[in-house]
């Protein structure tokens, strides 16, 4: 057994130990814990949000939908207005994460399976351009898209393209490491059959990537329904402003409307919290791909 396979299972046997379990669970009632409670709060009478915690609810339960009902389609502005903004985060984030997974995972392919030369470079590229912080490149992409029309005529097209520029070096690092570590034999097995890269790429690759896939789409989906610098500066007006752009001002304008903002956050989480559930088996395998050989 070689060192770093008694490393590993090592910390696997640290991991599985009951001190381990109940600290994890610990943490994830610390984390659990604020979100119960913001969920409780949305539900409560205004009065009852502004005078008590949440936690007296189960002392006095009360509870309404009012608040659901005037933050998603009050009929004034100060009420929230979020279900036009909601589905303005769905349309952002659902190409915005499409796009950067398709870019990404043939990228990838290209530099783990094809050999050119630059390839290293290229690779080693992709690899410091995380390192640049996002400010640097909102001007100068604000003014390419400003040099090809007024602000005016600018929609989703530019947030999406923004989006997926800006998740090209983690995702082509992330899905390159995983798909480095597939087995040689079978990709070549398919190049003596005669297959195509367009061939091998579609159907050995892919369904093998499945879990990179998943956990690069996690992050993306996260972090782009939750964006709001990149929303600000590219989203024209509320025809493609998302949630959190809304939720902002809301919480600017009206931060003493408690049950308004309650139950506005909640919505904007109700999404991540699917996603991330119905995706987490595929989480911590996608994120330790190509950390380890073997």
């Amino acid at each position: 057994m070689t060192t770093e396979t008694t490393a590993i299972a090592r910390v696997r046997r640290g991991l599985s130990t009951r001190t381990a379990t109940v600290v994890s669970i610990i943490i994830a009632l610390l984390w659990t814990i604020p979100t119960f409670g913001l969920a409780i709060s949305s539900i409560r009478p205004e009065n009852d949000i502004k005078t008590n915690g949440w936690w007296n609810f189960f002392s006095d339960p009360k509870f309404t939908l009012d608040n659901y009902q005037e933050v998603l389609f009050g009929q004034s502005a100060q009420s929230g207005q979020l279900a036009g903004y909601f589905i303005n985060s769905l349309v952002i984030t659902i190409p915005s994460v499409l796009f950067p997974l398709a870019f990404c995972s043939l990228a990838a392919y290209a530099l783990a399976w094809t050999k050119f030369r630059g390839r290293d470079w290229i690779y080693l590229a992709v690899f410091a351009l995380q390192i640049v912080p996002l400010q640097m490149a909102l001007v100068p992409l604000l003014q390419t898209f400003t040099r090809y029309g007024p602000e005016a005529t600018r929609g989703f097209p530019e947030i999406w393209f923004a989006h997926t520029c800006f998740a090209l070096p983690l995702g082509i690092f992330l899905l390159h490491n995983f798909m480095a570590e597939l087995p040689g034999d079978v990709i070549e097995a398919a190049r003596v059959d005669g297959a195509s890269h367009a061939r091998i790429f579609r159907q050995v690759v892919l369904p093998l990537i499945v879990p990179a896939l998943a956990s690069f789409g996690i992050f993306q989906f996260l972090w782009v329904w939750n964006d709001l610098l990149v929303a600000l500066v590219f989203a024209s007006g509320p025809e493609t402003r998302p949630l959190t752009v809304r939720l902002a001002e809301l919480a600017g304008t009206r931060g003493n409307e408690w049950q308004r903002l309650t139950s506005g956050a909640f919505v904007s989480i109700i999404i991540p919290l699917i996603v991330f559930l119905s995706l987490q088996r595929y989480f911590v395998r996608g994120l330790l791909a190509g950390s380890v050989k073997g």
